[in-house]
């Protein structure tokens, strides 16, 4: 009987903390990358606003999209398109936290997206990426999933 009510209170506390998880991607307006196409970034070179007739749900997220081929193409391959870090500020996650991004700081080096909070931010993002990115990909891991 006391290893039932202790599975019970495991299975309660699971629960729970199941349901105060934060989102892993970081959505505006219940938005992924606020509505903006990632596939776009990619093919067109400049962030191109996605419309709702064009949508998917992937990690708990709706992202949408330009055109049914980019779409497609986030279809068959979400990982090489999505944002890193979830579309979080790629140097607030090199510093142990999650920060909420604006669109026109975008930037795509080998063959991945990665966004900041500000201009400011990106700026000093920019003076040393190689350094933000190894310590946000380490970062990223422990506070996926934090509020």
């Amino acid at each position: 009987m006391k290893h039932y009510f202790l599975g019970v209170v495991l299975f309660i506390a699971a629960c729970s903390s199941a349901q105060k998880k934060g989102a892993e991607i970081f959505q505006k307006n219940g938005v992924a990358i606020g509505g903006y196409d990632p596939v776009a970034f990619f093919t067109e070179s400049k962030p191109v606003k996605g419309v709702a007739g064009y949508n998917l749900k992937w990690k708990d997220a709706n992202w949408h999209f330009a055109s049914q081929a980019n779409l497609d193409s986030f279809t068959k391959s979400p990982e090489k398109y999505a944002p890193q870090y979830g579309g979080y500020c790629a140097y607030g996650t090199a510093d142990g936290h999650k920060a909420p991004t604006e669109t026109d700081t975008w930037t795509v080096l080998d063959g991945k997206l990665y966004f900041n909070y500000n201009q400011k931010v990106k700026g000093m993002w920019d003076k040393d990426r190689p350094k933000y990115i190894a310590h946000a990909d380490v970062n990223w891991e422990k506070i996926k999933f934090s509020e």
